[in-house]
């Protein structure tokens, strides 16, 4: 496919997003439930394409668990799609309204962004989440996957195809671009056509969205995650937070990357640490945790905290072990290292909790509790397109409002200025 064609094809999907507006709630709901038995009944082809995926990747690449689709991950995937149904849509929501001096009526009032474009890596659930969420709010997709899950993302497309074929509507509603980064290009410098990007995936996938797109873009960044556990911290919730933040699905930008322990807690952490020795977790620690941890720490999973470690969004069973001396060093580190994505505070004390909630920069902060749950399903949006981590129109998981703008209306009876 060259340039032209790319193009040709973006314009076909904006006119299907115009055509998107005169939808009816109840054939938007009809389209997307059958969307979700259509994937149930073609279980088999979807796992048929995901394993010729998979059979390219090494089982030890981090990406690996992203890639991974199997019955039961499908099928809570479905129940997602059914659940963004019956979501209540925030398009023609009614933000503000007032009559103004002269008579006429004034509105502000939610709109469809048009023609969304999502890139992403070895993701291929990220292909239904897009396009649910997207359809839902009335919005087109532009989707850009990537090569290691491409044999997914078009048997999921094909489906999406027919479900959109069988109500009479547009495939062009759900366009998946090729793979190849040659094309990109062209669709980050879509004038017109796309109004949108969201990049999610690397560092790299999104410096390079970044620095190349003439159009908007909402940055939906790695997640360097920390978890503080304080002085008034409770030792049985921390080993079962860090546990579950850790080591739940390691693949996952809400995973566990840094533990930072006031020092003097550093007596406890046998007791928080014990059940990631189980799992096989490598600790990299500095100097005074590592003294603290070397005497019933495993001495093949000890190894040494870095700066560049320090920075690092793992995606393995590998985190970082920091001693901070005071609550503001645990703060500062924070600020210094952490990605803006998710940070979480371990400790009893209401003050303190309040302080942290309140000092820390990042799109979700959280207190006593799992860093995993940092996730637009958890969060009740039914899906998500994303974790912003900047803070212009969205920040934190996207779900239906993110993917709405809004348009002032004014109707009157002949007034003039």
């Amino acid at each position: 496919m060259n340039t032209d064609e790319l193009i040709n094809d973006f314009k076909k999907v904006k006119e299907a997003s115009y055509a998107l507006q005169d939808l009816g709630e109840d054939q938007i709901k009809a389209v997307l439930n059958d969307f979700a038995d259509v994937l149930r009944t073609n279980l088999p082809s979807i796992l048929h394409a995901n394993a010729q995926d998979l059979a390219k990747m090494e089982e030890k690449n981090p990406l690996y668990d992203r890639l991974l689709l199997n019955e039961a991950r499908l099928n809570a995937i479905a129940s997602d799609v059914e659940k963004v149904a019956m979501l209540p849509s925030p398009v023609d929501d009614i933000i503000e309204e007032c009559t103004l001096p002269n008579g006429a009526q004034l509105c502000r009032k939610r709109v469809p962004l048009g023609v969304v474009s999502v890139i992403y890596e070895a993701r291929p659930n990220v292909t239904i989440d897009v396009f649910s969420l997207c359809f839902r709010t009335q919005n087109a997709s532009v989707m850009r996957g990537g090569t290691d899950a491409n044999h997914s993302n078009i048997q999921t497309v094909k489906l999406i195809h027919q479900t959109l074929q069988d109500h009479g509507l547009s495939p062009f509603n759900a366009y998946l671009m090729p793979p190849a980064r040659e094309h990109m290009p062209a669709l980050l410098q879509a004038h017109g056509l796309i109004d949108i990007c969201i990049p999610r995936g690397s560092q790299a996938l999104i410096d390079f969205v970044r620095e190349n797109a003439s159009i908007p873009v909402i940055e939906t960044g790695r997640g360097v995650v920390h978890i503080y556990f304080d002085t008034t911290g409770d030792t049985e919730k921390g080993k079962t937070i860090i546990t579950n933040a850790k080591t739940r699905r390691v693949s996952v930008c809400n995973a566990l990357d840094t533990l930072l322990i006031h020092e003097d807690r550093l007596s406890d952490l046998p007791a928080l640490l014990g059940e990631l020795a189980d799992k096989g977790v490598k600790i990299l620690a500095d100097d005074k945790a590592g003294q603290a941890i070397k005497a019933f720490y495993p001495a093949d999973l000890l190894g040494q905290a870095t700066a560049d470690t320090l920075d690092s969004e793992f995606m393995a069973l590998t985190m970082n072990l920091v001693t901070v001396s005071a609550f503001d060093d645990a703060i500062n580190h924070i600020q210094k290292h952490g990605s803006g994505h998710t940070e979480s505070i371990i400790a009893e004390d209401t003050q303190t909790q309040q302080r942290f909630l309140k000092r820390v920069d990042a799109a979700v902060v959280m207190a006593n509790t799992s860093t995993a749950f940092s996730d637009g399903g958890e969060f009740g949006l039914g899906a998500e397109i994303g974790i912003s981590t900047q803070k212009l129109h969205a920040r934190g998981p996207m779900g239906l409002e993110p993917l709405t703008s809004y348009k002032w209306i004014m109707t009157g009876n002949g007034q003039i200025r």
